[in-house]
């Protein structure tokens, strides 16, 4: 029998509604099976452990990705997979930090989570759960091992890599998509795992990094916008990288104020990480003029990086005390799967 311990952080999916009140309110996981009886079939072993205070998602800090970290570090021979149930909004963000944070899986960590409360009648949040911790059981019967090795979110019949992929919908049960890379696996009749694009890591233990930095920002561009107020960004005293969303493949305005930013900053030290506003494709710098100043100056390009996956990478290297030469170097490498070689 496997063994998944289910962590609650908080989120729709975990909310029912008071018969008293009718308002809606977190359940204890502990109980889960009288929600979900449907488990009890699965033959699985399942333990769960909740934050102390479930959390709204868009509430999540470097802090609470510290403290998911540790819960699976202290339980990770005690178990052979974990579920993490996490709000929507900001999945994409904490499953590309924990991506980082956790190297060396051997084991699956699944995020899930649903556009509805598991106590509506018609709730996605029941197939989530069930199908995320069936895949987080599942094994190879020849080698013993785990079939999915890595931070994943599961979300109504897709497995997606957890660094990415991006939510996509406020109001759709087909809330996520991973534009730039396949899906791991597909929940239909059967659950078909796409074994060619499933992570191995190259490491021989699980290593744990759970320092962040907080001084990375985030520009996205739109026509018009005045670069005069995002001056304070470019201080190197203040912000250690800028990430910046642009057009198409990287394109920008010719802006002399934002080109005399970006050259003032990168000359003091400062990174520049060019990421593209599009929901896929990547960033080529110099395939339009447009960009040609980016490369000219030292931005680097972000390739097919989701933003939530470049935001994440930064905020972990620098956390990491790196020289910048170093955070440079592995910003534009693939650590986890996060980009293309």
């Amino acid at each position: 029998m496997r063994s998944i311990l289910l962590i609650y952080t908080g989120g729709t999916i975990g909310m029912i509604k008071d018969p008293q009140s009718g308002e809606l309110r977190s359940f204890d996981f502990a109980y889960v099976y009288d929600h979900i009886p449907e488990l009890a079939r699965l033959n699985i072993n399942l333990k769960s452990i909740s934050f102390p205070k479930p959390i709204d998602s868009s509430e999540i800090t470097q802090g609470h990705w510290k403290n998911l970290a540790q819960i699976i570090v202290e339980n990770y021979e005690g178990y052979d997979g974990f579920v993490v149930l996490h709000g929507s909004d900001t999945m994409a963000f904490t499953s590309s930090a924990l991506s980082f944070m956790l190297q060396g899986l051997k084991k699956p960590i699944i995020f899930t989570g649903s556009q509805l409360p598991i106590g509506t009648i018609r709730t996605d949040g029941k197939e989530n759960l069930i199908t995320a911790i069936e895949i987080a059981a599942a094994f190879d019967e020849k080698t013993g091992e785990a079939i999915v090795q890595e931070v994943a979110v599961y979300f109504e019949y897709s497995l997606y890599r957890g660094n990415r992929c991006s939510k996509i919908s406020a109001n759709q049960f087909e809330a996520f998509e991973s534009p730039n890379y396949p899906n791991l696996a597909v929940a239909g009749v059967n659950i078909e795992y796409l074994n060619d694009r499933l992570f191995r890591t190259k490491k021989s233990a699980l290593t744990v990094q759970s320092s962040f930095s907080n001084q990375i920002a985030l520009i996205k561009l739109f026509p018009g916008i005045p670069f005069e107020l995002y001056k304070d960004l470019f201080n190197i005293n203040n912000t250690k990288a800028v990430v910046i969303e642009t057009y198409g493949t990287g394109n920008a305005p010719s802006s002399a104020i934002l080109q005399a930013l970006i050259s003032s900053y990168i000359s003091n030290g400062g990174l520049v990480l060019n990421v593209t506003q599009c929901s896929s494709g990547s960033v080529k710098h110099g395939a339009y003029q447009t960009s040609a100043f980016f490369q000219k100056v030292g931005v680097i390009s972000a390739n097919d990086l989701t933003t939530e996956a470049a935001l994440t990478k930064l905020q972990y290297l620098f956390g990491q005390n790196l020289t910048r030469d170093e955070v440079k170097k592995q910003v534009t490498t693939s650590l986890v799967g996060e980009m293309m070689d």
